[in-house]
C-alpha cells in the first residue's frame, strides 16, 4: 500500500479558452480590465481558442431547455498563442469556418423535429460570413416552415457606450429582406455563472507560459516565496506531482494578485452570446404558458451582468425601426427586478401579421401539427365523409387550443373556422387531380406590448 497515493485525476475540460494580460497606455474605454501596480491591463483572448457553443449548450439546459440537435461540424482549432491587441476588438477566430456552418445548416433540412435554429458560434464569424449564414439560416426556415432562427448581434460583447448603435445597423444590414418572419434577435451578450473557478486556471493564462505569469505573481520588485515554490513545481514537476487543481488552489491561497486576474478571466469567458439561454427560456415557456405565450418579461438563469444597461429611449430604437423595420429585443437590467428578457418581436417589425414571436410560433405550432394529424386520411376516399371526419378532427384539436388561451375569441366559433369540400375548398378538378383542400381561419393571441394608462385632472367640485 502506498503511504502517499496520489491525487486524484482532474476531470476532463471540455472547454480550455485562453487569455493574455496586454499593457495600455491608459484606461480602457471597453472590456474587462485590471490595473496591477499602476498599470493598467485589458484581459484579451487568444481568438482561436474562443468558442461559444459549448457553454450555450449550458444556459439552454440551465434555463430549462430539453432535447436539443445538436450539429458536429468539427473539433477545436490550434491555438495562435497570440492575444488580441486592441480592446475594442471583437474576436474572430479562424477555426470557425462558414463552410462548415452551412453544412451543419443543411444537414438540418432532414429535420422536422427542431423549432428552433441557433448558432452562438455566428459572432465569431467575419462580418460577411456571419451575413451570409443567418441569410441562409431565414431562407431555409422560411422553406421549412418548422423553426425560427435565434440570432445574436456582433459587438454585443463589449458595446461602446455611444456608438454600440452601429453594431445594431450593421445587423440589420445584415440580414437581407427574406424570411424576416422566421427570425428574432436579442441584444447585447449576458454575464452569466456558467463557468466557475474550476474551470480555468495557469494553463489557461498565456498560452500556459508560467513565466509570464510569474512576472505578474512573483515579479522581481516584489518577490513571493510561496508562488515561486508552486511555480516552480508546474515547471519542474516532482516525483509524486499535484494535481492542477490542487497547484490552482495552493496560487489562489499565495497570491493575491492571481486571484484578481482569475476572476477578471472569469469574467470575460462569462460574457456570453444569449441566444442559448433565450432557447431555454422559450422552451421553459412553451412548457408551462404555451407557444403562444410570449417570452419576454422573464428573467434568465445565471445572467448576473450585461455589458450595457439600455434606457427606456434606447430600447425604443431597437424595438422600432423606421428605416428597415427590423426589431432587436432588448435584455436590460430593472431595479428591484434584475435583468429580464424585455422584447418579444421577430425581424418583420413592420408587419402588423407577424411582428410577433408567440404568433409566429403558434401558427407554426398549429400548421405542423394538422398537417401531421391529416397524414391519417391520405389515400382516404375523396368524399363528404372523409371531409368530415377531417373537418371534425382539426375543430377538435383547435377547440383544445382555444380552451388552453392559444386563440383569442369568446368562443370556438369566433377563435376558428375549418372548411373543406367540393364548392368551398374544392373545384371537381381538384378531385380529380387527387387534391384535398382544406382552410383554417384561427384568430391568433397578440401579447400586450404596449399598456396605455390614461390620466385627467378632476377639478375639486363645492359641496
Amino acid at each position: 500500500m502506498l503511504d502517499n497515493p496520489p491525487p486524484p485525476a482532474d476531470p476532463a475540460r471540455q472547454y480550455s479558452p485562453e487569455y493574455y494580460l496586454v499593457a495600455q497606455a491608459q484606461e480602457p474605454a471597453v472590456g474587462n480590465y485590471m490595473t496591477i501596480n499602476g498599470q493598467y491591463y485589458s484581459v484579451l483572448p487568444d481568438p482561436n481558442t474562443i468558442y461559444h457553443l459549448y457553454n450555450s449548450i449550458r444556459l439552454f439546459f440551465q434555463n430549462g431547455g430539453g432535447d436539443a440537435y445538436i450539429v458536429s461540424v468539427g473539433g477545436y482549432g490550434a491555438a495562435s498563442k497570440k492575444p488580441l491587441t486592441d480592446p475594442t476588438a471583437r474576436p474572430v477566430n479562424p477555426n470557425v469556418q462558414l463552410a462548415d456552418l452551412q453544412r451543419g445548416l443543411a444537414l438540418l433540412k432532414n429535420e422536422q423535429e427542431p423549432t428552433m435554429y441557433i448558432c452562438p458560434e455566428a459572432t465569431l464569424l467575419a462580418p460577411a460570413d456571419n451575413q451570409t449564414l443567418m441569410q441562409g439560416m431565414l431562407l431555409q426556415a422560411e422553406e421549412m416552415q418548422t423553426a425560427v432562427c435565434l440570432f445574436d448581434v456582433i459587438g454585443g460583447a463589449n458595446p461602446d457606450p455611444i456608438m454600440y448603435t452601429q453594431d445594431i445597423e450593421n445587423f440589420r444590414n445584415s440580414t437581407g429582406n427574406n424570411g424576416l418572419k422566421f427570425g428574432t434577435c436579442y441584444y447585447p451578450f449576458i454575464g452569466t455563472t456558467i463557468m466557475q473557478s474550476s474551470d480555468i486556471d495557469f494553463t489557461n493564462l498565456f498560452g500556459g507560459d508560467t513565466k509570464q505569469l510569474a512576472a505578474f505573481i512573483n515579479p522581481p520588485s516584489a518577490p513571493n516565496a510561496d508562488v515561486a515554490t508552486i511555480l516552480g513545481q508546474i515547471q519542474n514537476p516532482p516525483a509524486n506531482p499535484l494535481s492542477n487543481s490542487q497547484l490552482q488552489a495552493a496560487l489562489l491561497t499565495a497570491s493575491q494578485t492571481y486571484s484578481q486576474i482569475i476572476k477578471h478571466v472569469l469574467e470575460t469567458a462569462n460574457l456570453l452570446p444569449p441566444s442559448g439561454a433565450m432557447a431555454g427560456v422559450y422552451a421553459v415557456n412553451d412548457n408551462q404558458n404555451g407557444v403562444w405565450n410570449a417570452p419576454a418579461n422573464t428573467s434568465i438563469v445565471g445572467a448576473v451582468s450585461l455589458p450595457i444597461r439600455l434606457t427606456d429611449t434606447q430600447q425604443e430604437n431597437l424595438n422600432i425601426d423606421a428605416v428597415s423595420g427590423k426589431s432587436v429585443n432588448a435584455i436590460r437590467f430593472f431595479n428591484g427586478q434584475g435583468i429580464l428578457v424585455w422584447g418579444a418581436r421577430t425581424l418583420d417589425g413592420n408587419s402588423q401579421d407577424w411582428r410577433y414571436v408567440s404568433v409566429r410560433r403558434t401558427m407554426t405550432f398549429i400548421e405542423q401539427s394538422v398537417k401531421l394529424a391529416a397524414r391519417a386520411y391520405v389515400f382516404e376516399p375523396n368524399n363528404a365523409n372523409t371531409w368530415a371526419a377531417v373537418k371534425s378532427m382539426i375543430s377538435s384539436f383547435l377547440t383544445t387550443v382555444w380552451k388552453e388561451g392559444g386563440l383569442q375569441g369568446a368562443s370556438p366559433a369566433d377563435a376558428f373556422q375549418v372548411s373543406v369540400g367540393l364548392g368551398s375548398t374544392m373545384t371537381a378538378d381538384d378531385l380529380l387531380d387527387g387534391y384535398m383542400r382544406v382552410t383554417v381561419l384561427v384568430a391568433v393571441v397578440r401579447p400586450a406590448e404596449f399598456l396605455v394608462l390614461t390620466f385627467q385632472q378632476q377639478q375639486a367640485k363645492s359641496g
